[in-house]
């Protein structure tokens, strides 16, 4: 069956084929490791995970790039502002290297409890300073840019096209209204490829270039990086949906101009926002929650992840923690029925059993459509005529894109408990220490279990040991 992806240069669903024949490729805009990813964050990366697990069960080899920005990044969607992570070591007495592995760590650590899979290529944007500036070389000889007060600026009056992914209307775009202009700049649009230290003069992250000493653009470094590793013509781009009017719509300009390809990329796939109660969660206005304050309250991230399954990828989500709740609840049914089930052999689907698997991949097939998905898993599981092992059999298979761990699940005659003997070795470690009043050893073994993605809870019961 074929796959359909929503293309946002298209604004149209389209039957998706890839450049080479069994091989995707496809680049994910990363984080900027100046602080930790919020879950809405990680939710564009819960869809993007989703997106690589079905072309890889359609069949296809998927080539996946992402970048980790640990430079450049201003406070500003433009040009404006500092580098945030400049501007976070300041705040922390950090060194902006310490602040940038600190954060790139805690993001992988959240991606891993989310069982989220890694990119095949993960690039950091202070390892491929050399890639920006041969671009910009490129892009220099082909007569897109020019320097002004010691900056060089790409020129969006070279192109033709500029900003058809948002769909820009130059004429109707009032420059000013968020930002104040660059009076460097030739045309309001125009963005920086490079700054020099005329700019920011004690910037901690600096580089010889052929323009002088400095750092490059934010939007240089996804054009530079993707086509280092995927080459001037790929498959799909992914991102939150908030990169569209600026962040793609500036590597479309120069990535075109310098390759003087078009198009680019064939498939724009974007997440929609998580929302909360006072709209769209954002490190900006402080109004955001972590993965680790939802474990730290007693949630898998596992149940965030279904959470996230719940609702489409192109639709906004609406957080609160009574949805988290059902969420929660929905994954621990799903959990125990798999471990009953797991008391039988998996059998070969029967015609029933294959038709509920051919619905379940259909819909995520069909622009990855997960709560249609999960409604086809529900039914299969409540069908009395479909045999224990068959719907086992089904479910792992289902798994492989849902990534909820399923097949970690031991049979209920088992004790129902995916939990390894050795972090039950330290849970008892824990008891007898507190039980000899050594309460330094006994923090010591919690804070050593939280590290391997397990969270111990005293209860009037007993200690209680779940997966964070």
């Amino acid at each position: 069956m074929s796959i359909k992806l929503y293309n946002t240069m298209s604004r149209t669903q389209e039957e998706f084929k890839s450049i080479e024949d069994g091989k995707v490729s496809m680049y994910c805009c990363g984080p900027t490791v100046y602080n930790y990813a919020h879950i809405g964050n990680l939710r564009t990366y819960i869809f993007e995970d989703l997106l690589h697990r079905t072309l890889e069960h359609a069949g296809y080899k998927v080539d996946h790039v992402m970048n980790i920005t640990d430079v450049g990044h201003l406070t500003g969607d433009g040009d404006d502002g500092e580098d945030k992570i400049s501007k976070r070591a300041k705040e922390t007495g950090k060194s902006v290297w310490d602040i940038a592995r600190f954060y790139t760590d805690a993001f992988f650590r959240d991606e891993e409890h989310l069982n989220i899979t890694r990119p095949g290529t993960v690039c950091k944007a202070t390892d491929h300073i050399q890639d920006m500036i041969e671009l910009i070389k490129k892009l220099e000889a082909n007569g897109h840019t020019y320097v002004s007060g010691g900056n060089v600026y790409f020129s969006i009056d070279t192109i033709d096209d500029y900003g058809k992914l948002a769909r820009l209307s130059l004429d109707d775009l009032k420059e000013g209204a968020r930002i104040e202009v660059d009076s460097n700049k030739r045309n309001p649009k125009d963005f920086v490829l490079w700054f020099t230290n005329s700019k920011f003069k004690d910037q901690a992250m600096v580089w010889p270039s052929p323009w002088g000493v400095g750092y490059p653009g934010w939007h240089i470094e996804c054009s530079a990086m993707s086509s280092r590793y995927l080459g001037d013509h790929f498959d799909i781009h992914c991102g939150g949906i908030d990169a569209i009017p600026v962040h793609h719509t500036n590597e479309i300009a120069q990535s075109e101009a310098a390759s003087g390809k078009k198009p680019w990329v064939n498939y724009w796939c974007h997440g929609e926002f998580l929302l909360n109660d006072k709209g769209k969660m954002s490190k900006s206005t402080g109004e955001f929650l972590t993965l680790s304050v939802l474990e730290g309250k007693g949630y898998n991230a596992l149940d965030y992840r279904y959470f996230c399954l719940s609702g489409h990828y192109r639709s906004q989500l609406k957080f609160s923690f009574e949805a988290l709740d059902h969420a929660k609840s929905a994954r621990e049914s799903l959990v125990k029925r798999v471990a009953e089930l797991k008391k039988s052999e998996a059998a070969a689907p029967g015609e029933k059993a294959s038709s509920y698997r051919d619905q379940f991949f259909a819909a995520m097939e069909n622009d990855l459509m997960a709560p249609q998905a999960l409604a086809v898993l529900w039914s299969m599981l409540k069908d009395k005529e479909v045999s224990d092992g068959e719907k086992l059999s089904v479910l792992l298979e289902m798994d492989e894109i849902l990534g909820l761990r399923l097949d970690e699940v031991k049979a209920a005659d088992e004790g129902g408990s995916d939990i390894p003997d050795e972090i039950r070795a330290l849970a008892e470690e824990r008891t007898a220490a507190k039980k000899a009043k050594d309460f330094a050893r006994a923090d010591a073994i919690r804070a050593e279990l939280k590290d391997k993605g397990y969270l111990i809870k005293d209860t009037p019961q007993g200690p209680v040991l779940e997966r964070v």
